[in-house]
């Protein structure tokens, strides 16, 4: 994640914030994702393997935006 934003679980998912614009993000994700995945207090691989595929699709489409948007920065995980 961008240094300069920050994430939190609400009801309906997750809230980013951008402090560079500043920017909000409402991302419908429910319990799919917890902010500790975007913070790297939880494994990419572990959360990802316990997600069917379809919210595995769901997931990869939210980091997409999140790339595109600048939310986050994209980077080799091994």
């Amino acid at each position: 994640m961008h240094r300069a934003c920050r994430v939190r679980k609400e009801r309906f998912g997750l809230l980013f914030y951008d402090s560079r614009g500043p920017r909000l993000l409402f991302a419908e994700t429910g319990d799919l994702l917890e902010p500790g995945f975007f913070t790297g207090e939880l494994s990419v691989n572990g959360t990802l393997d316990k997600l069917t595929e379809a919210e595995q699709r769901k997931v990869t489409g939210l980091l997409s935006n999140l790339a595109k948007k600048g939310f986050i920065r994209e980077q080799q995980i091994c």
